[in-house]
């Protein structure tokens, strides 16, 4: 399934950049939806940046009645992220910490200069759920069902990653 999302954040293109580069982590308190952004590493490549950080979810994001099924690790996944400094741009892998061979998400983000004052954030990526190997779905269903799941998640994160774009504006807009 195809994802992609635009946004602008009124902020100017290199540090909205440089800020989802580098400054992730402290952005927390300014992400209902996230618990934690840990760097797990962290090294200066050619033309850029390479880190691997690992979101965890807000345990609010579980629905009450069945977090005493959902394990912490359900609510995490890693970021593996190549940032581009010359095009201002990122390609990201993300790997969940559950169903990681089940689940698969790729993708692009840019950051264009819309003018001295904003930006424009577009992701483009593909996620893709083999249903296969899900406990509990049937295989003769798992082709039918992925597809749904795909859907339903696309639709879920969607607002998420707009967001993060809204929490960059907070904690920016804090820092002035």
């Amino acid at each position: 399934m195809r994802l992609h999302v635009e946004d602008v954040i009124g902020f100017p293109q290199a540090l909205v950049y440089e800020t989802q580069r580098d400054e992730m982590a402290n952005l927390v308190e300014y992400l209902p939806n996230i618990a934690k952004i840990d760097v797990l590493e962290r090294e200066a490549i050619e033309g850029g940046v390479r880190l691997v950080n690992l979101w965890t979810a807000a345990e609010t994001e579980v629905p009450a009645l069945v977090r005493s099924f959902i394990k912490p690790e359900m609510l995490s996944w890693k970021d593996y992220a190549r940032w581009n400094d010359a095009s201002f741009s990122c390609e990201w892998r993300l790997e969940m910490n559950f169903f990681r061979e089940q689940v698969k998400t790729t993708g692009r983000t840019t950051y264009t200069r819309i003018d001295d004052r904003s930006v424009r954030s577009v992701i483009e990526g593909v996620l893709e759920v083999d249903a296969r190997n899900v406990p509990g779905v049937p295989r003769l269903l798992a082709g039918k069902i992925g597809p749904e799941i795909e859907k339903f998640v696309v639709k879920m994160i969607t607002p998420n990653l707009k967001g993060v774009n809204r929490g960059i504006e907070q904690y920016l807009k804090a820092r002035s």
